[in-house]
């Protein structure tokens, strides 16, 4: 079996040589299924897809003419694949801006699941900022509003219930992205009935398969996943390590998929949130969500093989 070295090289080993990366899968004549898996936010029984888009450093482009239109090629092919879900902060310098701009400039750009989030100190501060980002996205009525790393989420988590009332926002969540947070956002779902948590998980920081997933499960909260590349560190990690052949069984033909089926295969996450300012990953992570997803046996299977 050749050695993948990178994302490219596992997309081009699938047949999409450079000249064909901005070209459908289905003028390929690869055999993937139709569409994307859905799953179902508990709270409401609304079906989002398996697999976003996170924009964290990656849509902060400002006004740059030249990577606003890659990253409006990377928001087409997403949707083209069947992702929906667009994950920012006000906190991510520009990015919220360049999403609502880009998306405009779609012909869909009511098909996206629009999720930011909240961070700042103060009720008054908070609902200004949070009236900032639905006008930067654009946004008349908000998806999901988040509180961005728990910061002042005691005061944050009455606002956003108000908003939701009067149907300004449609969900609401709280995050964060480190291993030591996790028992706080336990302890905060069961005690506030959040409709999403947003957190960390990935094939090596297992941690929320201690106690989080399961709290989230068993309350009826609707999971988000950040970081499941270990910002990047996974790649690294598999360079010059060819995939093992069983992989062919559950159609993973990268080590991206590999990663986020790993994921995904865990039946409390809702939606998982790479992010890439890059056409040809993002239709490299959205193809994580076709095919087969790995039973118990295999994640442990997939596991080793990273440890090892």
């Amino acid at each position: 079996m050749k050695t993948i070295k990178s994302r490219r090289e596992a997309l081009e080993l699938c047949g999409l040589g450079a000249a064909s990366l901005f070209m459908p899968f289905s003028m390929m004549g690869i055999p993937f299924s139709n569409v994307m898996k859905l799953r179902k936010i508990p709270m409401s029984g609304e079906q989002i897809p398996v697999v976003g888009l996170g924009t964290w450093q990656t849509f902060d482009v400002g006004s740059s003419t030249e990577k606003r239109a890659i990253l409006l090629e990377v928001l087409k092919k997403m949707h083209e694949k069947g992702g929906r879900v667009i994950d920012s902060s006000p906190m991510y310098g520009s990015s919220e801006s360049v999403v609502g701009d880009l998306t405009e400039k779609t012909n869909y750009p009511n098909e996206f699941f629009y999720a930011t989030k909240v961070w700042t100190q103060g009720k008054e501060a908070g609902l200004q900022q949070i009236k900032n980002s639905i006008g930067r996205i654009r946004q008349k009525q908000m998806d999901l509003i988040q509180i961005h790393n728990l910061v002042d989420y005691r005061t944050h988590i009455k606002s956003l219930r108000s908003l939701k009332d009067n149907e300004t926002i449609r969900y609401w969540g709280i995050t964060h992205y480190v291993d030591s947070a996790h028992d706080r956002l336990a302890a905060i779902i069961k005690s506030e009935h959040p409709d999403f948590v947003q957190f960390n998980y990935s094939i090596r920081s297992r941690n929320a398969e201690r106690v989080l997933l399961e709290t989230a499960q068993k309350y009826s909260t609707a999971v988000l996943i950040n970081r499941p590349f270990e910002g990047g560190s996974l790649f690294r990690l598999t360079k010059n390590k060819p995939l093992p052949e069983w992989c062919e069984g559950f159609q993973i033909k990268s080590w991206g998929q590999y990663f986020l089926k790993y994921i995904l295969s865990h039946e409390a996450v809702t939606c998982v949130i790479p992010g890439t300012s890059k056409p040809h990953h993002v239709i490299d992570n959205m193809m994580a969500g076709y095919g087969n997803m790995p039973d118990q046996k295999t994640r442990e299977k997939m596991y080793s093989f990273i440890k090892n």
